[in-house]
């Protein structure tokens, strides 16, 4: 761009003066005396703003002053840091959520880049004159095949073990886990991995945290379940997922129970909504564990449903801010004084009996195995959790008008579910294992219906949680939550997880930057992956990564021995490549150090989930 042209014209844009003697007028004295009136105005706002620009650039220069005032061969060292940084290979296709994102560096390499740490050179298993598929493979493979799109090869080591801990644990893998399983030549150690992984605590940290946002376990306005008992709900969510509740039993608890919000956790799901009434009930139950949303339902079947619900009481108690969640029985007298019958959203009809407890008789609906609404829901709600986006997308957004891409596949899913006594943990186990996770981000078909099809793995940004407890692991720092409103006031350990924060409210500026959700509306889509660039500005300069950066105690632990292997291991969860290598030791006269932190974390390839 040529700035000094650019500037000229700006300046003729504005000076009345030389723009009438231009056209060859003479200049009229009142506006010259305007002119001059208003630079002399406006000299104190141009001084407001260059003072504190130049503020700025001084406090850089003196931070990177070993950079600008270096000898020649450590700029040279830097430059070549820079295109260490510049050649991250990310995906280089179009995605619907990278297609808004404006890289952080200008990554731009080829297809048929011969280094790239993604793919390997092993194509999945060819499925070939298969009708009636009997696995995810081949449910995928035969509807690729249908539509003439090539899948992708399969990931390589690297990024399959990153893939899988982001997948499981919501983190990636320490320098040691990273080069054991590199290291490792046993053909069944990716299976070997996902097993280990579903077993360890993180698992129930990360899909409580997925389910908090859905049940919106939050203390504070507008949900107002308060701390004690967002925190009590939270519990009971991770405690019923460590111990693999089954999924049937897990929801049956949800809607059915009745006691003390603080002592019952499980009811808090009708606390949380923030209308106590039948319609509100039915459109969170819907949404949760239907994946419907009610606005799209005829209003009969609405009106049915809501019958299910109109006899929930609530009810204080003697203690601050405890209450009850009860049937009422006057309630049930006063609307059905004799049998009734109602309709469930599938069509079929049950009578009500006075006196029995209608969310009992939903609950038995919505859990059996005849139901395969039930199943298909969370089956399609855990693979939109793993791939990005649902057989059915939105997840909860399930109806006619919406079909799935794959119906097979989400057959077959919802059939294994059910089979296995709808086990939460298998679930995971089966879609992990398939080679359909396993494929590569790398397309190898230009397709428009690609990515929609899975064909190849899709890259998203990593979640607000995910990134600054990645970001902490990498550094050995820690953050600070807190929320002094409402009493009592909660303060958590300095070692806390933003994945396993307890309660919505508690929250900091960096996860609001980030997207995390409010958890007003249990809306997949209330969470926000989006890259911004206030999110950029943050993690390139801000006094919050920088000081992570400069004194994380982790960081100087991989100094020692093969720094720069450390390095790329703890931040990409890889070794270099040769190129790389040798571009890392340039980086400054000490070799790999800090910069070289810095500029992997500000790349694309650790940014998102690949």
């Amino acid at each position: 761009m040529d700035f000094t042209s650019d500037h000229v014209r700006r300046r003729r844009q504005t000076d009345p003066v030389g723009s009438q003697q231009s056209l060859g007028f003479e200049p009229d004295p009142d506006v010259e005396a305007r002119a001059h009136h208003r630079f002399k105005s406006g000299h104190p706002l141009l001084l407001a703003l260059v003072i504190p620009l130049l503020a700025v650039m001084l406090y850089g220069l003196y931070e990177y002053r070993d950079i600008f005032f270096a000898d020649p061969a450590i700029v040279d060292g830097v430059t070549g840091r820079n295109e260490v940084a510049n050649s991250l290979p990310v995906d280089p296709l179009p995605d619907e959520d990278l297609a808004s994102t404006e890289s952080i560096m200008d990554q731009s390499p080829s297809l048929s880049e011969p280094k790239d740490p993604f793919t390997s050179s092993l194509p999945p298993t060819s499925v070939v004159g298969v009708t009636t598929p009997t696995t995810v493979d081949e449910a995928v493979f035969v509807q690729l095949q249908k539509l003439g799109i090539a899948p992708a090869n399969l990931c390589s080591d690297a990024a399959f073990l990153r893939r899988a801990f982001l997948a499981t644990l919501g983190t990636i893998p320490t320098v040691d886990e990273a080069r054991q399983f590199l290291d490792d030549e046993h053909p069944e150690k990716r299976s070997r991995l996902i097993d280990e992984l579903l077993e360890r605590p993180e698992f129930a940290d990360y899909a409580a945290m997925k389910w908090c946002d859905i049940l919106r376990v939050k203390a504070e306005f507008p949900i107002k379940l308060w701390p004690q008992a967002a925190q009590a709900y939270h519990r009971w969510i991770r405690t019923a997922i460590e111990h693999n509740m089954p999924y049937d039993q897990f929801v049956y608890e949800l809607l059915t129970s009745s006691g003390s919000n603080f002592r019952t956790p499980q009811v808090n799901f009708y606390r949380a909504v923030q209308e106590k009434e039948p319609a509100a009930f039915s459109q969170a139950v819907a949404l949760a564990f239907l994946g419907q949303r009610v606005e799209h339902w005829d209003p009969t079947t609405l009106s049915d449903m809501n019958q299910f619900f109109s006899q929930i009481g609530f009810k204080p108690t003697g203690e601050w801010k405890e209450e009850i969640v009860y049937f009422d029985l006057s309630k049930s007298l006063a609307i059905a004084p004799e049998f009734h019958v109602v309709t469930f959203p599938d069509g079929h009809s049950v009578s009500l009996v006075p006196g029995e407890d209608p969310r009992l008789v939903f609950a038995d609906w919505l859990t059996s195995h005849e139901n395969e609404a039930f199943s298909r829901a969370i089956v399609n709600r855990v693979w939109s959790w793993i791939f990005g986006r649902g057989i059915v997308h939105e997840p909860d957004d399930i109806r006619l008008e919406n079909p799935p891409v794959n119906q097979q596949l989400l057959d077959l899913l919802t059939e294994e579910f059910i089979a296995s006594g709808f086990d939460f943990r298998q679930l995971y186990r089966l879609i992990l294992q398939s080679e359909t996770f396993q494929l590569s981000c790398v397309a190898n078909s230009e397709h428009p219906e690609a990515m929609r099809n899975f064909a190849y793995f899709p890259t998203r940004r990593l979640e607000a949680e995910v990134l600054i407890d990645i970001i902490c692991k990498i550094t050995g720092t820690t953050e600070v939550y807190s929320s002094i409103i409402p009493e009592p006031f909660t303060f958590l350990p300095e070692n806390q997880r933003a994945v396993a924060l307890p309660d919505g409210s508690i929250t900091s500026s960096f996860l609001e930057m980030f997207g995390r959700p409010a958890r007003d509306t249990g809306l997949e889509s209330e969470r926000n992956n989006q890259f911004s660039a206030a999110q950029a500005l943050h993690l390139l300069n801000s006094n919050h990564i920088r000081k992570k950066i400069e004194h994380g105690p982790a960081i100087i632990e991989l100094m020692y021995g093969n720094s720069s292997e450390n390095i790329y291991l703890a931040v990409l969860s890889r070794r270099p490549t040769d190129d790389e290598y040798d571009d890392s030791l340039s980086v400054s006269v000490y070799g790999p150090d800090k910069k070289l932190v810095w500029a992997l974390i500000n790349s694309d390839e650790f940014l998102f989930q690949h």
